[in-house]
């Protein structure tokens, strides 16, 4: 086996992305107020139990800013070995949760996706998109070593390496009764394969395929009779509702749609400038974690809410940024799986609480509370930053398959 040989160019750490950490900082900031706010006007809520939230909080931001520090440590090399080991450690976890998920969450939420420890819950789903994300980069970057050309017979042959990947997991998590997480993996699988060269005579079919899918479900959801189709073919009552409120949010504001409708309330009663800080008066279900933005949008109207995703957008330009830098397709494969990870949040969550998406229990990154998706977003950053970290020219070998 051909030895890979590196000189490393990593001397201190002013070569960390400084940009990264500061969007980082800021949203930490951002995120902890905000959930004190929201917590401190939850119903019975006190200015004590506000307080645990945020250090509760504070403390899964301690957990993962050391991984990320662990992370500096890998260069390209060994995170092309952690790749397997990470994913097949996803994978136990996923079945795991399906044997020892906790009963009353389950009952709660529909969703069998949670362990508890005591006052600490964890879904260990959160933690496997990025192991999800590692793996399919290292396959995607090991193909196209062996196929540098790209022709349909091999970019199939890639998709279906792709797919072995994917399938697994989308198994275990479909059986969680998780679509909010199962749409997260299938963005991220959307965002690598458009970029790992793949024909375009291949992905127009595929997209295209996709669109009328879509059309197909939507049509059925909103008739009696393609509800039947779907009940028998696995979707949940709740799935159903959701989709309702989406579709007519004032139709029922007691009900279902209540969570949607309240967050409206908060968001519009914001206007262009917010209420102020400490002044919200909407009450939302759920405000803490999957409707912390109807606190930025109440507290500080459509000027907070635009800053945020400004912010956002410039967390999500810095990521793009260091894999160009980086100069290596193993990265660029990394770092678009992340970038797809921050951005389908963002956009899910955000287009929920404006009532422009169906509810699906998907977390704003960063801000949320949630120490599983805290961290699992914080191991997807800290491995781009691991690329600025590492700067080594690398040779093309048989044991990697990468080379810069």
């Amino acid at each position: 086996m051909q030895q890979r040989r590196q000189i490393s160019k990593r001397t201190s750490g002013s070569e960390l992305d400084w940009g990264i950490i500061l969007a980082l900082l800021l949203f930490m900031i951002i995120g902890l107020s905000a959930l004190f706010e929201a917590a401190t006007h939850m119903q019975g809520a006190t200015a004590g139990v506000a307080l645990r939230a945020v250090i509760v909080q504070g403390g899964f931001w301690f957990i993962g800013v050391l991984i990320i520090v662990f992370l500096l440590r890998f260069d390209e090399s060994q995170l092309w070995r952690l790749a397997p080991i990470a994913y097949g450690l996803g994978v136990f976890l996923l079945v795991a949760v399906l044997i020892f998920y906790n009963r009353s969450m389950a009952l709660a939420t529909g969703a069998k996706s949670w362990f508890v420890f005591g006052p600490i819950s964890f879904q260990p789903s959160e933690v496997v998109k990025p192991a999800f994300i590692l793996m399919l980069a290292r396959v995607v970057a090991q193909h196209n070593r062996d196929y540098p050309t790209h022709a349909v017979q091999s970019d199939w042959i890639l998709l279906g390496k792709m797919a072995l990947v994917f399938l697994p997991l989308a198994a275990l998590i479909a059986l969680q009764n998780d679509l909010g997480t199962l749409l997260v993996f299938i963005a991220i699988f959307g965002g690598v394969t458009l970029v790992s060269g793949v024909t375009w005579r291949i992905l127009a079919p595929v997209i295209i395929a996709g669109v009328v899918l879509g059309t197909t479900l939507l049509t059925l959801v909103i008739s009696t009779a393609g509800r039947a189709i779907l009940s028998a073919l696995g979707f949940q009552s709740y799935q159903f509702a959701r989709i309702d409120t989406w579709l007519h949010p004032a139709t029922d504001t007691s009900g279902d749609g209540y969570q949607t409708y309240q967050s409206l309330k908060a968001i519009g009663s914001g206007q262009l400038t917010g209420n102020g800080w400490g002044a919200l008066k909407v009450y939302v279900p759920v405000r803490e974690s999957d409707m912390i933005f109807s606190v930025i949008g109440e507290s500080f109207g459509f000027i907070g809410g635009a800053l945020l995703i400004a912010l956002y957008f410039g967390l999500i330009y810095l990521l793009v940024r260091a894999t160009f830098r980086a100069q290596s397709a193993f990265y660029a494969y990394i770092a678009t799986g992340v970038v797809m990870l921050v951005l389908f949040h963002v956009f899910e969550n955000i287009g929920m609480s404006i009532g422009l998406l169906p509810l699906t229990g998907i977390p704003l990154p960063f801000i949320s509370q949630g120490g599983s998706s805290l961290i699992g977003n914080l191991i997807g950053v800290g491995l781009v930053l691991s690329i600025s970290y590492q700067k080594k020219n690398t040779t093309f070998t048989e044991s990697t398959g990468f080379s810069i």
